[in-house]
C-alpha cells in the first residue's frame, strides 16, 4: 500500500478542483486514406488553428451571417446536411476526434459548402477564451455523453456553470437545441435549464418538443433507437 501524506492529498484535491468538465472524452479511431488526405489538404482551408486570441467570426466566414455552434459533431453527417440546407447560416463545428473531422472535411468538399468551419479543441475552453460575448445565434449539442452511472454525473457537460457560459456567448433570442436518447439525462437537462434565468423552454409543458424536421438523424441517435431508447429534443431560447 502506498501511503499518501496529508499535504500530498491536499495538493491532489486542489488539482482536482481546478479541473473542469470537458466537452469530449478521448477515444481511439482509425483514419481512412481519404480522411488523412482531407486533414492534410482541406484542414488548412476549413480548420481553425488553435490560438489564444478571440475569433473574428466575420473574417473567418467572410460574411456576417448568423453563427451556429455545434458541439461534438461526431462524424459530421448531421452537420453538413444542416449547412447544405441553410447556406444563409454559418456553422462553427467543434470536435476533437480526427476521423470525424476528416469525414466532415470530405463532405464539405463533396458538397461545396462554404459555410462550415471546424475547431479541434475543447468546446468549453473555446467558448471561455475565444468566443466573444453575445456573438452566437445558436448552439446545438446532439447526444452528448450521458454518463449514466451516478458517480459519473459530475462529468456531464450540461451543468449550471456551462449553461451560464453559453448564455454569456449567445445573442438575445438565440436558440439552444439539445438532443439525447437517455431519459434520465433529459430530466437532468430540464432541471438545469429550469433553474437558469437566462433561457425559456419552447415546449408548452416545459419538457421535450417533437423532433424538428430540419434536424438530421445522427449515428448515435440511430444506435439509441436500435436499443429501444426514446429521443428527446430540448429547445430553449435566450431571453435577455
Amino acid at each position: 500500500m502506498v501511503n499518501v501524506s496529508t499535504e500530498q492529498q491536499k495538493s491532489r484535491n486542489a488539482d482536482e478542483s481546478r479541473r473542469h468538465v470537458r466537452s469530449f472524452v478521448l477515444r481511439a479511431g482509425r483514419l481512412t486514406e481519404g480522411q488523412k488526405r482531407a486533414l492534410n489538404e482541406l484542414w488548412p482551408l476549413y480548420g481553425i488553428a488553435e490560438a489564444s486570441e478571440p475569433l473574428d467570426l466575420k473574417a473567418i466566414f467572410s460574411n456576417d451571417h448568423p453563427v451556429i455552434m455545434e458541439i461534438g459533431f461526431g462524424n459530421g453527417e448531421a452537420t453538413w446536411q444542416m449547412a447544405a440546407a441553410r447556406p444563409d447560416e454559418n456553422f462553427l463545428a467543434v470536435e476533437v476526434h480526427k476521423p470525424g473531422i476528416g469525414h466532415l472535411l470530405l463532405k464539405i468538399e463533396e458538397h461545396g459548402l462554404a459555410n462550415v468551419r471546424i475547431a479541434r479543441e475543447d468546446a468549453v475552453e473555446l467558448l471561455r477564451h475565444r468566443i466573444l460575448s453575445r456573438t452566437l445565434a445558436g448552439v446545438r449539442i446532439y447526444f452528448p455523453d450521458p454518463w449514466p452511472k451516478k458517480r459519473h454525473h459530475k462529468r456531464r457537460l450540461i451543468q449550471p456553470p456551462f449553461i451560464a457560459l453559453l448564455a454569456e456567448k449567445m445573442q438575445s433570442g438565440g436558440i439552444l437545441h439539445l438532443a439525447t436518447d437517455w431519459e434520465p439525462y433529459s430530466e437532468h437537462i430540464l432541471e438545469v435549464m429550469h433553474n437558469s434565468g437566462d433561457f425559456e423552454n419552447f415546449a408548452p409543458d416545459g419538457g421535450a418538443v417533437p423532433k424538428p424536421e430540419w434536424r438530421p438523424a445522427t449515428k448515435y441517435e440511430k444506435r439509441g433507437e436500435r436499443l429501444g431508447h426514446g429521443v428527446f429534443d430540448l429547445v430553449f431560447r435566450r431571453i435577455a
